[in-house]
């Protein structure tokens, strides 16, 4: 079986990642953007999507709690990370823009966290799918600040929980 890894790299403001996912478009659109989809894969090992609210159209909030329940963790068992997405674009099957904040567990925005505006692409490729994520920040400190706290491995760790997913999903 060939491992799929994932691309990602910074370039000034923006950091870029992308996956082959070796399951139909239409799925990994679907696993972006339903909660009974998302709840068995998004985030890091170890965590868990305890809160996931999804109003998924133009001006629709996602509002989410992913929750440490790893031992193994240390420190992180038992913290709650509180994220909140304001959609704006949606093209069915092919594309999402929204921004992505930090927020509280009510909703409001953490001003003192980076905010991203984001563009998800889903490219058909014979019967598989790349998606593509262009992560956009206000500085290329904010790109600085999301890295230091370990955003590669966090998206690497939760697109390996995609892969094995979309692979039992289907």
């Amino acid at each position: 079986m060939m491992t799929n890894s994932m691309i990602f790299r910074t370039e000034g403001q923006e950091v870029f990642a992308e996956r082959t996912f070796d399951a139909p478009r239409e799925l990994v659109f679907k696993a972006f953007t339903e909660a009974e989809h998302l709840k068995h894969w998004w985030g890091p090992r170890g965590w868990e999507l305890t809160v996931c609210n999804i109003d998924f159209r133009p001006g629709g909030v996602w509002h989410y709690c992913m929750k440490c329940m790893d031992q193994n963790q240390g420190d992180f068992f038992g913290v709650e990370a509180w994220g909140k997405a304001l959609y704006h674009e949606i093209v069915q099957g092919e594309k999402i823009v929204y921004s992505d904040y930090f927020s509280d567990a009510e909703g409001n925005t953490a001003d003192d966290m980076p905010a991203t505006e984001v563009t998800l692409t889903f490219i058909e490729q014979d019967g598989k799918t790349k998606v593509v994520n262009r992560a956009l920040y206000a500085s290329a400190d904010a790109v600085k600040t999301v890295i230091d706290m370990g955003m590669q491995q966090g998206f690497t760790e939760t697109w390996d929980r995609l892969a094995e997913y979309m692979a039992s999903a289907q």
